[in-house]
C-alpha cells in the first residue's frame, strides 16, 4: 500500500447472536443476548446481528431489547425471502436507520432443487418481493444475502443480485454456506459480484470454517473488494463455525498495510466479550485457539523461553497486551536452564551453575509428571528451598 493512501475501512458485522447462537449447544435467553450485544458494541462492531425474529419468541424479544439498548452500533435481523419474516423483523426492530433488515435468498441450483423445490425465476421473483415489501413497511436499510453463493452458478447469482439492486438493497452478502470454497475461488466470486455493484452498495462476506478457511476466505474477499466481513466471537456458528472476529481483527491489525484495510475494533475489549460468551454458553476455548486460547501466549519450551526472556519478539508476533492477555512462561519438562537462571536473578541470588543444575533436575528434567507450573509457583518454591538452606 502506498504510504500516502489511507487503509480502506472494513465494516465488522458480528453474527455471534444469530449464526453463532443457532448452533447446537449455544442457545441463549433474550436477556443473555442483550448483555452480549452490549459487549459486542463495546468492542467496536459496526453491526450486531440481533437474531431471527421469525424463528422464535425469544429471538423476537431479544431483537426488541437490543434495538432499544444499542447506542453506537447498528443492529440487523435475519429473514428468509418471506413476507411473514420481514413483517416480524420490523415489528421487533422498527424502521429506524439503525436497523438493517437482512434478507437471505437461495443462490444455487442445488438448494433450489433439493431444499426449496422452486425454479430460478421464482427465486428471483421472491427476492424482489421481499426487499420491496421491507421498503414498503418503512425499512431504510435492506441487505441481501446470497445463500450457498460459493456453489452457485454465475448467471443465477447475477440474476439475483441484479434483482436485489433494482429493489433497493444497500449491501450484498455472499455466503460460503458450507465452507467449501478456497480463497482463490471465493475471491473470484467476490470480484465478480463487486463488478456488478455501484460504489454506494457494500459487498459483505459470510464464510464458514468447514475446511478451516473461513478467515483466509474473508481476507481474500477483502482483497477482491469486499467492504464488510460477517464474523463471530471465537468463530462459533453452524458446524465448524464462521470467520472468528478476533482472528480477523488481529490479521488486519498486524497485516493491515499488506491488505490496505483496517477495522475499528478495540482489540483490548475482545477477550472480555469472549469471556462473557464462554460463561454464557459454557464453551471454553481450545488451548491452542488463536488469541483466546489458554496457550495462545504461553510457552514451556526452553528454546522459546530463552528467546522470549531476551526479547519477546523472538517468538511472539502478536503482543498479548494489545488483546488484554498476559504472557505466560510455564516451567515443565520442556523448559531449559535459562528459566532457572531468570528466576534466581529475580530473587537476587547469584547465578551459580551448580545451583542452576540442581534446580533444573528438580523442577524440569526429573519432574514426576507432565504438568507445568506457573512461573510464580516455581519462584516461591525456589525461594523456600533457598531459605531452608540458608
Amino acid at each position: 500500500m502506498n504510504e500516502a493512501t489511507s487503509p480502506r475501512r472494513i465494516s465488522l458485522f458480528d453474527a455471534t447472536l444469530r449464526d453463532g447462537e443457532q448452533a447446537p449447544g449455544n442457545a441463549m435467553t433474550a436477556e443473555q443476548k442483550l448483555r452480549l450485544a452490549l459487549a459486542i458494541q463495546d468492542y467496536g462492531a459496526d453491526i450486531v446481528e440481533a437474531g431471527y425474529p421469525g424463528s422464535s419468541p425469544v429471538d423476537f424479544e431479544a431483537t426488541r431489547l437490543i434495538a432499544a439498548a444499542l447506542t453506537t452500533a447498528r443492529f440487523a435481523t435475519f429473514n428468509r425471502t418471506s413476507i411473514a419474516d420481514v413483517k416480524l423483523s420490523i415489528e421487533a426492530g422498527g424502521t429506524g436507520p439503525n436497523h438493517q433488515v437482512q434478507i437471505c435468498g437461495t443462490g444455487s441450483d442445488l438448494h433450489l432443487r433439493y431444499k426449496r423445490g422452486i425454479s430460478r425465476a421464482e427465486a428471483v421473483r421472491e427476492t424482489g418481493e421481499a426487499i420491496r415489501f421491507a421498503h414498503e413497511l418503512g425499512a431504510q436499510d435492506v441487505s441481501y444475502g446470497v445463500e450457498d453463493a460459493s456453489r452457485g452458478e454465475k448467471d443465477l447469482i447475477e440474476a439475483l443480485v441484479t434483482e436485489a439492486l433494482s429493489s433497493g438493497v444497500t449491501t450484498v452478502i455472499l455466503a460460503d454456506t458450507t465452507g467449501c470454497a478456497t480463497p482463490q475461488e471465493y475471491g473470484d466470486l467476490c470480484a465478480m459480484v463487486r463488478s456488478l455493484l455501484p460504489d454506494d452498495v457494500k459487498l459483505s462476506t459470510h464464510c464458514h470454517d468447514d475446511l478451516g478457511l473461513s478467515l483466509a476466505n474473508a481476507l481474500a474477499g477483502i482483497q477482491a473488494g469486499a467492504d464488510e466481513v460477517q464474523a463471530t466471537l471465537a468463530g462459533i456458528g453452524e458446524r465448524a463455525g464462521n470467520t472468528p472476529v478476533e482472528e480477523l481483527a488481529a490479521a488486519l491489525a498486524y497485516k493491515g498495510e499488506y491488505f490496505g484495510a483496517a477495522t475499528s475494533v478495540r482489540l483490548d475489549y475482545l477477550y472480555r466479550a469472549f469471556r462473557m460468551l464462554s460463561e454464557t454458553i459454557g464453551m471454553p476455548a481450545p488451548r491452542n485457539k488463536a488469541i483466546f486460547g489458554e496457550n495462545a501466549f504461553a510457552t514451556e519450551a526452553g528454546i522459546h523461553q530463552d528467546g522470549i526472556l531476551k526479547n519477546p519478539a523472538t517468538y511472539e508476533f502478536i503482543n498479548p497486551h494489545r488483546f488484554h492477555r498476559e504472557r505466560s512462561l510455564l516451567v515443565g519438562r520442556h523448559s531449559g536452564r535459562a528459566i532457572i537462571r531468570y528466576l534466581l536473578e529475580g530473587l537476587g541470588e547469584p547465578v551459580d551453575e551448580k545451583v542452576v543444575d540442581r534446580f533444573y533436575l528438580e523442577y524440569v528434567s526429573e519432574r514426576p509428571d507432565g504438568r507445568a507450573d506457573e512461573l510464580d509457583v516455581v519462584r516461591e518454591r525456589l525461594a523456600a528451598s533457598l531459605r531452608a538452606q540458608a
